[in-house]
Formats: structure tokens, C-alpha cells, sequence
């Protein structure tokens, strides 16, 4: 299992994503901003919805949250509400097959099946009405001992007869429990729905149907069936709320596996790509691929420094033409001492776009080449904590330190990976062994900061911050990440203002290639503090316009709209979210959301009156 990530407000700087496990991505930060702050939640049936790295996570409506906005009760009344509430469990779980049906004429001279007369469509009309209920009354509790016997084809047939007699809706849900333990689902399906037309709130009939449908891979459906019936159920039935938790991520899990199967590759967003090429020092160009060499683009080296040349731009194309520089220069070949670099970039490049095999072969290769080249075993590391194998990624470290001990590089990504895991001490260490050996590295200072929030140390946390505000009072990044600190803190009005210094920043350092998160945070901070979704949501839309591929802010973007019931305008945010994927892990959490969002409007256009008694028990179309 990947390790766990820290909660969105204290993140991994986004300058190292691909040291992230691979169910570890943006949203985790937005979901365990929700999770914490308890401000942008879903509710789906009302049933509040977050994501974590171990998937769909629900809160039942009638929780905590819901106690604490009454009058606190004594122990007494305390004793008093739990035992009601034990008894009416008790009351609703007594029967096995079904609940006893209405009170009808009993035919008590009837004592088996022998002595009914034949009942078929042709004789039943000869029947009064009195005996067609008392017969079809009989009919159904004998069917329920050939059910208590197993005899299920039996039972079956009694509860065919007993329809034909009267329509009942007990009576199809019964006969579909007998298809059910033959395993017949098909005729689940039948039955239910013809139990749910007489009686469109059975919840029995609702959930039998949604198992049916879940056994026939029908994952919509089923979870339309378990939604509307936790709604029905005043979300009483915890099984059905885990089942629709399941279904989320069984549906979301072999849809991503579909997807995956024919996405073709592609680079992420020029924000996530910037954000971890500037997690390296930046070094000059090697000799012999400077600006002021002029080599032709149709040789190998050409390609080489025309590719760098791509890198320097900062821009999305820049990025998309640098890889394909990149590519062309292998192919190309006749690269000299600079082959190992190749290699190093085009891995690079495969591992940013999730060619997970290719990138580990190149950056092997880059290693056979040059062992030297400490970047390439900092790059595979990163690649196998990616893939799930922290101890490869820390063997990797340790040849790389092999190489060369004094590479500050190699300490500030073997940070990550203690920070990863949760090894806090360990970190701290690494990240202040990477500021000793070259102070002027941000990210450094940046992470150091975070690590010692994430131990408690609030105090030398806010000092660090400090003098990086003082020492590094240019950069962008040093502001935005103070600012979610103090935003942890609900410190609103401080953290706007470092947010606003970070877009300043950004605007004014690099017009070209803004880094788009100061905006999202922003946004994510005037939500919390004043629920302003207007502002909000125009900054997710600058977000948008400078970076369009930026999955944060289009995650963010889809939770502010379903915060306000826009449910509609939510799902194709969740769909773009989906698309904009980079890992199974991403695409499985952004598919569970855009099902859970598909299935919100399913209920309000399927079942209208559940809709309006969702939004009352609620308050509202979200929930705080």
C-alpha cells in the first residue's frame, strides 16, 4: 500500500509530484482540505462524500455533526434515545424473508397447498375478491416455509400463485428473494421492479434489485438502487451506505482499468511539469550545447540543445516540444559524452506522461552510460516511491550518495521520501543537510518548514517561514505555502494576504509561466473563511484560463459548484478531472466523484420527492 500523504494544507511542495505515490495526487489536497476544514463537502443521498488515498469515504448524515447542532442531552435522555433507537433496529431486522404482510381474511380451512384449488389466470376470475386475498395470503406463507426449507423452486411457484390471486408487492420481492438464491439475477431484476411499480419506496425491493444489478456488473443502476434506498431508510441501514461506498470504487476501479487500457500518453499540466523540473538545482548547459554553439537540428546533439533550449521557455509547449527534442536526439544518436543526459531526459519525460516501464529503461540506461550523474538515480528513485517500492527508491539514494556524497539534490528528494513515509525526524535532517550544502536552494527551506509544522513545532515552523520571507522575499512559492500554513491555522486574513504577494509575485517573476496554485489557494481561503463562491470561483476560472490543464483548480472548480447544487455544472468538472488524470490512482478517485455526482442528478430526476426530502433533512444542497 502507498503511504499516506500529508493533508493539503502542510503539502509536499507541488515542486516534487512525481515523488508522490502514485494514488497520491491533487486530490488528495483538496480532499483532505474537505475532510479537515469541513467546509467543501458532497453529499450524495445525504451521505457526505470525501476521497482519501484509501478511497471513497462516507459520513452518514445522521451523525455527529447533526447532534452537536442540538440541545445537549443528560446521560439520563443519552440511555433513553440509544435504547429506542436499539429496539427499532431490532424491529426492523426480525424478519428473515420479509415483513409480515397486511392484515387479510385468513382461510383457515386451508392448511397446505393441496388443498387450494388450482390457481391460474383462467380460474382465479371465478374467485370473489375476499377469497382471492385469503388464498393468495395462504399462498404466501407457505411459500415462506418452502423458503425457511430452501425448496426454492417451490417457494417460487406458491408465490406465483399468490401474485396471480393479488398483486402484492411483498409478494415479487419475495419470489425475487428465491431467484436471488438460485442466483438468477436477470429475474431479481424483474421481480423488484415489478414489486417497486405497486410500491415505489419498498426499500427491501430497492436493495435486492441494487444487488442484482451489482451481480450483472450494472454499477450505475446498482447505486441509483442503494442511494434511494439509504434516502427511503433515513439512512438507517449502514449496509446500504457501505454498499454504496463499495460500488463507487468498483465502478470508478475497472472503468479507470478501461481507460487506461487506450489513454494515450500525455504530458500533465505545464504547472505540475514546472513545478518538478525546479525541484533540481538549476545547472548551466553541459559545455558544447550552449546558445552560442551552433549545431544543425538534424543531428543528434542539435536536437539535444534544441530540447533545452524548449526547457528554458517554461511554457506548455516549450515542455511538449522539449520531450519530443528529446526523443528525435536519441534517435538520432551520435550523441557523445552527452548519451547519458539524453537518456536522463527522455526518462524524465516518460515519467512525467506515466510511461512507467520506459522511464525506468531510459534512466537505467542513463546510469549505465554515466554513473556519475547522481540526477538519474534521484529521478529513479522518485520513479520506483512512484510505483510503490520505497526500497528501491531508498537503495537508489544510497548509490547516488555513493557518487557523490556532497549532492545537496540527493538529500532534499531522499527528504521526500521520509517525509512520505511519515519519518518526520528523518526529514528534517535531510532537508537541513540539503540547506547546508547549498542554502540558496528555496524548496529546501520551503519543505523544512512543512516538516516541522507536521511534527508540532508551530513555532520554528513560523520562524523558518520568516527568515525565507527575508532571505528569499522574490519568490513566489515562499509566500504560498506560508500562506496555507497560516490558512491551517484559520488564520484567514494573513494567509489572503501572503496569497495575493504569491500571485503579485508570479505576475510580476514570470508573466509567461505563472504558477497557477497562489490562485486556487486564495480561492480555497475566501470559501473557507467567508463562503464567497462568487470570488471563488473567478479565481478557479483565472486558474483555468493560464493553465487549462491544471487538475487542482479544475477539482476545486467542480467542489465549489456542487457546494452550491449545481450539480449538472459539477459533473462535467468531475468528468475534465478524469481526463486530466495522470495515474490510476488520480483517475479512479476523479471517477468515483464524477459517478457519485451522475448518481445525485439520477435521484432528482428518477426520484423527485427523495430529492426534496434529501434537501430537507440537509439543509440545503451541501452540507458544512
Amino acid at each position: 500500500m502507498a503511504p499516506t500523504i500529508p493533508p493539503p494544507s502542510v503539502p509536499i511542495p507541488a515542486a516534487t509530484p512525481v515523488t508522490v505515490p502514485a494514488d497520491s495526487s491533487i486530490w488528495d489536497r483538496v480532499s483532505n482540505w474537505v475532510s479537515e476544514h469541513k467546509a467543501v463537502v458532497y453529499t450524495i443521498a445525504g451521505v457526505s462524500v470525501v476521497i482519501t488515498t484509501a478511497g471513497v469515504v462516507y459520513y452518514l448524515r445522521k451523525g455527529s455533526e447533526q447532534k452537536e447542532s442540538g440541545p445537549k442531552l443528560s446521560k439520563k435522555e443519552r440511555r433513553k434515545r440509544k435504547q429506542a433507537e436499539k429496539e427499532e433496529a431490532e424491529k426492523a431486522s426480525t424478519s428473515k424473508t420479509e415483513e409480515a404482510a397486511p392484515t387479510q381474511p385468513k382461510a383457515a380451512a386451508v392448511e397446505s397447498a393441496d388443498e387450494l384449488p388450482e390457481i391460474d389466470e383462467e380460474s382465479v376470475v371465478r374467485l370473489s375478491e375476499d377469497e382471492r386475498k385469503a388464498y393468495a395470503a395462504k399462498l404466501k406463507e407457505l411459500g415462506n416455509k418452502a423458503y425457511g426449507s430452501k425448496d426454492f423452486n417451490k417457494a417460487i411457484d406458491l408465490y406465483s400463485k399468490a401474485i396471480i390471486c393479488k398483486p402484492d408487492p411483498v409478494y415479487y420481492s419475495n419470489r425475487a428473494a428465491c431467484h436471488n438464491a438460485l442466483a438468477q439475477w436477470e429475474q431479481v431484476v424483474a421481480d423488484t421492479t415489478a414489486a417497486l411499480k405497486l410500491d415505489p419506496h419498498y426499500v427491501k425491493a430497492l436493495n435486492r434489485r441494487a444487488n442484482a444489478y451489482d451481480q450483472l456488473s450494472r454499477y450505475s443502476d446498482a447505486l441509483l438502487d442503494f442511494t434511494a434506498s439509504c434516502i427511503i431508510d433515513g439512512f438507517r441501514n449502514e449496509q446500504s451506505a457501505q454498499a454504496v461506498e463499495r460500488l463507487l470504487k468498483k465502478f470508478a476501479e475497472n472503468k479507470a482499468k478501461e481507460i487506461l487500457e487506450t489513454k494515450p500518453p500525455k504530458l500533465p499540466s505545464s504547472t505540475f511539469v514546472g513545478n518538478y523540473l525546479q525541484s533540481f538545482r538549476s545547472k548551466p548547459r553541459p559545455e558544447g550545447l550552449e546558445d552560442s554553439v551552433e549545431l544543425s537540428e538534424e543531428t543528434g546533439l542539435g536536437q539535444l540543445q534544441l530540447g533545452l533550449k524548449h526547457l528554458e521557455s517554461k511554457t506548455g509547449t516549450g515542455y511538449e516540444e522539449g520531450s519530443a527534442a528529446f526523443k528525435k536526439a536519441l534517435d538520432l544518436g551520435e550523441l557523445g559524452p552527452h548519451e547519458a543526459l539524453a537518456y536522463n531526459l527522455r526518462g524524465t519525460f516518460h515519467c512525467l506522461m506515466g510511461k512507467h516501464e520506459e522511464a525506468l529503461a531510459d534512466l537505467s540506461k542513463s546510469i549505465e552510460l554515466d554513473p556519475a550523474m547522481t540526477q538519474s538515480y534521484i529521478k529513479r528513485a522518485s520513479m520506483n516511491l512512484e510505483l510503490g517500492h520505497p526500497d528501491k527508491a531508498e537503495e537508489d539514494f544510497n548509490k547516488a550518495i555513493e557518487q557523490n556524497a556532497e549532492d545537496p539534490d540527493i538529500y532534499y528528494h531522499r527528504a521526500q521520501l521520509h517525509f512520505i513515509k511519515g519519518e518526520f525526524a528523518e526529514a528534517a535532517k535531510d532537508y537541513q543537510k540539503s540547506i547546508d550544502l547549498d542554502s540558496d536552494f528555496i524548496f529546501s527551506h520551503i519543505q523544512l518548514g512543512v516538516t516541522q509544522y507536521k511534527m508540532g513545532s508551530i513555532a520554528s515552523s513560523m520562524a523558518t517561514f520568516r527568515r525565507c520571507m527575508k532571505n528569499f522575499d522574490q519568490t513566489p512559492d515562499v509566500y504560498n505555502y506560508y500562506g496555507e500554513l497560516l490558512l491551517d491555522q484559520n488564520k484567514f486574513q494573513e494567509a489572503i494576504e501572503k496569497f495575493d504577494t504569491a500571485i503579485a509575485l508570479e505576475k510580476e517573476t514570470k508573466p509567461m509561466c505563472m504558477n497557477v496554485l497562489p490562485l486556487i489557494n486564495k480561492a480555497l481561503a475566501l470559501f473557507q473563511w467567508k463562503q464567497d463562491y462568487a470570488e471563488a470561483e473567478q479565481l478557479c476560472e483565472k486558474a483555468l484560463i493560464i493553465d487549462p490543464e491544471c487538475d487542482i483548480a479544475v477539482a476545486t472548480m467542480a467542489q465549489l459548484l456542487l457546494q452550491q447544487g449545481k450539480v449538472v455544472e459539477a459533473l462535467k468538472f468531475f468528468e475534465r478531472a478524469a481526463e486530466l488524470a495522470r495515474t490510476e490512482g488520480e483517475l479512479v478517485n476523479a471517477l468515483s466523484y464524477a459517478e457519485a455526482t451522475r448518481t445525485q442528478i439520477q435521484v432528482q430526476e428518477n426520484y423527485p420527492e427523495l430529492a426534496s426530502k434529501l434537501q430537507g433533512m440537509s439543509g440545503g444542497p451541501g452540507m458544512r
